[in-house]
């Protein structure tokens, strides 16, 4: 096996090395020239990638047409228009190894559900631009596999964390915020559990929209006291919502509320390693791999 990854972000690069032995090469794309030596460290052979109206170079092409596997994790409006233009009109038409695809989406996509449950046949309904694009982007990649009977998985991740990203490197730096607002709930997602989901659909060829979620829809402020007891420090104080001086990003996420379903996930026999916060937080709070 092959891999590609177009975007090699936080998600897609956490994959490609929790599963280098997979795959016989891994190739990763990025946008600055300056990122080649941190992915090459990582394992991935990087190749530029620009969200603009540049040529796609011959390195890319040639490498894309012998992947066998592709994981798209670049956000709409940063190149992905362009990846479909490249998909549909210098690979797909043309022999290649392509077997299988995966898009990492979001769970924003079902916009404000006011706190019910959602499963993957809960109608779309995104608030935020980011979120419209996101369903733009996942009915343009749907319909070029189709044209192409190729297999796509289109994953909806929740509230990524894991290393680096997560609670406690917030309360290190002093940028935790614990933020009221009555029966607000958020889902969440270890990164390892993101991994392990993409390699699981790959080898068991499952292909449809999955959300990839825990099992524990909880307050952001809960999540942010338990880091707290267990770094042994005060948490933040509580701020009300309508008090809170946040960023548009932030505003548009406490914008939506909802449980997030992993049933279909569970269900076609994969199983977490972290299905609620506090078993993610503690093992990598006493495993010292938060950092």
């Amino acid at each position: 096996m092959k891999l590609f990854l177009f975007g090699a972000g936080y998600s897609a690069t956490h994959f490609a090395q929790t599963y280098h032995k997979q795959f016989q090469s891994i190739t990763g794309t990025t946008r600055k020239a300056d990122n080649f030596a941190a992915l090459e460290a990582k394992g991935i052979d990087p190749v530029l990638f620009d969200d603009d109206f540049s040529p796609v170079s011959t390195e890319l092409i040639e490498k894309l047409r012998n992947a066998t596997h592709l994981i798209i994790s670049v956000s709409p409006g940063l190149g992905f228009e362009k990846i479909i233009k490249i998909l549909a009109e210098d690979i797909l038409p043309f022999q290649n190894s392509l077997q299988w695809v995966t898009y990492l989406s979001t769970t924003g996509v079902y916009g404000d559900k006011q706190g019910a449950w959602v499963t993957e046949d809960t109608a779309t309904a995104p608030i935020s631009t980011h979120s419209v694009q996101r369903v733009n982007a996942e009915n343009s990649l749907q319909l070029l596999c189709d044209t192409y009977q190729l297999s796509l998985s289109i994953l909806r991740l929740s509230g990524i964390y894991g290393p680096g990203r997560n609670p406690f490197v917030s309360l290190r730096n002093a940028t935790a915020k614990r933020i009221i607002k009555p029966d607000q709930v958020f889902n969440r997602i270890h990164v390892d559990d993101i991994a392990g989901a993409i390699m699981h659909l790959a080898k068991s060829d499952n292909s449809g929209i999955y959300n990839i979620s825990d099992n524990f829809p909880a307050p952001n402020q809960d999540v942010i006291t338990y880091a707290a007891q267990l770094m042994g420090i005060e948490p933040p104080e509580e701020v009300q919502f309508s008090d809170a001086n946040m960023s548009p990003m932030a505003q548009a996420f406490y914008s939506e509320n909802k449980r997030i379903s992993n049933t279909k996930l569970l269900n076609s026999g994969f199983k977490l390693a972290y299905p609620d916060y506090k078993i993610g937080l503690k093992t990598m709070w006493d495993s010292h791999s938060w950092t």
